[in-house]
């Protein structure tokens, strides 16, 4: 049998590593799903997430030392936005993290649910923090002006963030052609694609990344199809030829080094009949990207 240590905390963490009020980094469940175009199951990611959370060692032999207890993990109670449409949604969202009432020091996570939950928590953000630049992990631009008869689905997702932070995106993959134009003319939008990056040998593009969040505040936005099917398989969207496992850490890695991190989610894990690598895989990056940014930060 399973041995679960504390199964609805990320990392199943004990009370002491995970007071709220003690805590550097909270997690925020949101498991929404309105809008999902393709195979649906986006709102059971944010459970299976934290459940596969608690077979993952807290041990990071990057960093040489269990580091979730030296900075708390403090696991929210689940959000769950209206539904009387995506608009409204999205809005609740805003509303629910702007009443979190985050200080500076704490980091937010939150686990999705669809990609369309980043536009509300990014809206919430930008009112507290100047300059805020959005570093997007995808398979897909998420330009769309509308979608599916919504100017709100997760296809839309970046598109409704725009007005309140900039993008630099890695890993595209699957784009339409109203996309494209719209980024071509767009002084908001970066775009590294899937096929350049692994054309880029010198990886030249993580450079390029540092010049262009060098010290701002960031949000980090993954969502897991962005990664190569090879590493996450379990997703409502897959795309072939994605980030390997260790070039997606030296992204995340890269940013959390050199920038802010204020907040970060990982978004669109479907999961699936015996696809416990998907989750796990899902929750130890959310893992490893909390590290890097607790040792940028000087909590590990």
């Amino acid at each position: 049998m399973t041995d679960y240590r504390n199964p609805e905390r990320f990392l199943g963490l004990d009370d002491e590593s995970s007071t709220r009020e003690t805590s550097a980094a909270w997690v925020l469940p949101i498991p929404f799903e309105m809008t999902t175009s393709y195979t649906g199951g986006t709102r059971l990611g944010p459970t299976a997430i934290i459940d596969a959370s608690n077979q993952v060692e807290l041990y990071d032999a990057e960093l040489e030392c269990e580091a979730a207890p030296a900075y708390g993990v403090h696991t929210l109670p689940v959000l769950h936005p209206t539904l009387a449409s995506a608009e409204a949604a999205i809005q609740s969202i805003t509303d629910a993290v702007s009443e979190l009432h985050l200080t500076d020091d704490r980091l937010l996570v939150t686990l999705g649910g669809e990609h369309s939950i980043t536009p509300g928590v990014v809206r919430a953000l930008a009112a507290q923090y100047s300059g805020l630049v959005v570093v997007q992990i995808d398979a897909h631009s998420d330009l769309r002006e509308e979608y599916d008869g919504t100017a709100w689905s997760h296809a839309c997702a970046a598109r409704r963030w725009l007005p309140y932070a900039p993008v630099i995106q890695f890993g595209i993959r699957s784009t339409c052609a109203e996309e494209v134009e719209f980024a071509r003319q767009s002084d908001r939008v970066t775009i590294f694609s899937a096929v350049e990056m692994y054309r880029d040998k010198e990886r030249t593009y993580l450079d390029a990344l540092r010049k262009a969040i060098g010290e701002r505040n960031v949000y980090l936005t993954i969502d897991v199809d962005g990664l190569d099917p090879s590493v996450i398989a379990a997703t409502g969207t897959p795309e072939p030829g994605g980030i390997g496992w260790y070039d997606c850490l030296d992204l995340i890695r890269t940013v959390a080094e050199n920038s802010r991190v204020v907040a970060f989610d990982c978004v669109e894990l479907a999961p699936t009949m015996g696809g416990q690598a998907s989750n796990f895989a899902a929750a130890k990056l959310v893992y490893k990207t909390l590290n890097y940014v607790m040792r940028a930060r000087g909590k590990v």
